[in-house]
């Protein structure tokens, strides 16, 4: 008889309908069943000795909370018989215009050795903690993850002892990950954690990747991609990477009827093993990024998501640097313009901060002309190592789509149809903070702001902290100047200022929407003398 290997994963929900993700132990019929009579059943899938399901629930009533149970075979499987938290509950959204959102990256999930945890609190864990707690209390009606939910290329001791009985650590890549069979090893150890488990199978969740996902600076440039190709472990660790991303997260970030209308779902469904055909989309992702879209489009009442690829829809060539292909870029301006007053929040999630530090900015934009010859060939070899030894690839390392994406944040923010709030959520840099732009001719009417919030779980080094706050300094701001004018750089089409933080910690920040209105918490997780922690609110302020 089947068993309940990992999840369940409460993933998209509506007014009448959710999907609920799992993996089992062999091929079975996965069942999510309601308390209110909703229910829905499907059969397992096949990838790479894997089984899978994603179970679409029909028959919710809008503005209701229902527990279910997971039943495969017809065997309860979930709720756990001895479980500590509260029932598992599937939440339709309300007509009231309320919104909840929570967001964050960056989750290290190596469980910490002896009990103690060497980079301190979860914030996850925390959050599902003080849920659990207070079952009638506030929670969030969604949870945006903005990249790095796993860590390929930085392991637990756990995980590099299991891999090292699978293989010989001193072939690459090492202790990191290089295969499908590893990647569900992270996942495994990642949303097996009890709080984590619990909250993901009761809070609705949207992903999108970033580079940990698949290896730190993943399309840094052209170069870098061409140095991994040589290797002999490059692409079945990028092919596992995306295979893995596609059933462990982005399955999940689709609507019922997107998934109807999915050929690769209906394939790898329909085969007895999806493997195949999960691979050649892989590799078909690989040779041309143009073919595939991670990005997606949620509507949550009158707030809109739209979650943006900046990872593998680049376009890398130095002479047409982009941070998103041309068919990408046309299909973001479609989604954020279309029925444009129908929303009043606009929500941009992109795993990495469109708008940085002033002198990390100059940086950036100074490092991208000299990749790209401005001051010769001697110039553009040094920039290449500094802008992979840096991490130099953030909007700010493309030009013309830091410009791009303001001239198109200016449009979706002007006029009687425009949006109250425009937020541009991001995570990666290890901090949170607040920027807020403004344009040379014309403020938009929408309040408009950069919400960085980072890490969910992770180390923040003293060095980033010292480099961080200084980067927002006057001096720093400056400095940055001179540096872009040695790189001839036209000024950015926006100008910035930082008005929240920097905050360094393992933090969560909060949006919650009520018609045009909006306010930001952001709680960051701290452990008291006996070890036990809390969420502390570090800033709660308005938008809107």
């Amino acid at each position: 008889m089947a068993g309940l290997r990992l999840g369940p994963l409460l993933r998209y929900t509506d007014g009448s309908c959710a999907t609920v993700w799992v993996e089992t132990s062999g091929p079975c019929t996965a069942e999510v069943r309601c308390a209110d009579g909703a229910r829905g059943t499907v059969g397992t899938f096949l990838v790479a000795g894997h089984h899978y399901a994603l179970v679409p629930v029909e028959g919710l009533t809008p503005g209701t909370s229902t527990p279910y149970e997971i039943l495969l075979d017809g065997a309860s499987v979930w709720p756990p018989p001895d479980s500590p938290f509260p029932p598992s509950v599937i939440a339709t959204p309300t007509d009231d215009d309320s919104l909840h959102v929570a967001f964050g990256s960056c989750r290290w999930a190596a469980p910490p050795a002896g009990g103690k945890d060497p980079v301190g609190p979860d914030a996850l864990d925390t959050l599902a903690a003080r849920m659990a707690a207070a079952p009638g209390g506030a929670r969030p009606d969604v949870l945006l993850l903005l990249g790095d939910q796993v860590y390929a290329d930085e392991v637990s001791d756990a995980t590099r002892s299991w891999i090292g009985d699978r293989r010989d650590l001193d072939e690459p890549p090492g202790d990191q990950v290089a295969d499908y069979e590893e990647y569900t090893r992270l996942y495994f150890e990642s949303w097996l954690d009890p709080e984590v488990r619990w909250l993901l199978s009761t809070v609705p969740s949207c992903m999108i990747f970033d580079d940990h996902d698949v290896i730190d600076d993943w399309n840094t440039s052209a170069a870098w991609l061409t140095d991994m190709r040589a290797t002999d472990w490059w692409q079945e660790r990028l092919l596992s990477g995306l295979m893995s991303y596609w059933v462990y997260q982005q399955l999940g970030n689709l609507s019922p009827a997107e998934l109807a209308a999915d050929p690769l779902y209906a394939a790898v469904r329909e085969a007895p093993d999806g493997t195949a055909a999960l691979r050649e989309f892989a590799t078909r992702a690989d040779a041309d990024a143009a073919s595939v879209r991670w990005s997606y489009r949620r509507d949550f009442g009158r707030t809109r998501l739209l979650m943006v690829d900046s990872r593998a829809a680049r376009v890398l060539a130095e002479d047409r640097r982009s941070m998103l292909d041309p068919e990408e870029a046309a299909w973001v301006r479609e989604q954020i313009l279309d029925g444009r007053g129908s929303y009043d929040h606009l929500l941009i999630g992109t795993s990495l901060p469109w708008l940085l530090p002033h002198l990390v900015h100059d940086v950036e934009a100074w490092n991208a002309a000299m990749c790209g010859g401005e001051r010769g060939e001697r110039w553009a070899e040094r920039g290449e190592r500094l802008r992979r030894g840096a991490d130099l690839e953030h909007w700010a390392a493309f030009p013309s789509s830091f410009d791009a994406l303001g001239d198109l944040i200016a449009e979706a923010g002007t006029g009687p149809d425009a949006p109250a709030t425009v937020s541009v959520l991001s995570g990666d840099v290890h901090h949170a903070y607040i920027a807020e732009p403004s344009w040379p001719r014309h403020a938009p009417d929408a309040r408009v702001a950069q919400l960085t919030c980072s890490p969910v779980h992770n180390s923040v080094p003293l060095s980033m902290r010292l480099g961080f706050r200084f980067g927002w300094s006057a001096l720093a701001r400056a400095l940055g100047r001179h540096i872009a004018r040695h790189g001839r750089c036209a000024p950015p089409s926006v100008s910035w200022r930082r008005t929240g933080g920097p905050w360094f910690g393992n933090q969560i920040m909060t949006l919650t929407f009520r018609g045009r209105s909006a306010r930001l918490r952001l709680e960051q997780a701290r452990a008291d003398r006996a070890g036990a922690s809390a969420l502390r609110t570090i800033t709660d302020r308005e938008l809107a």
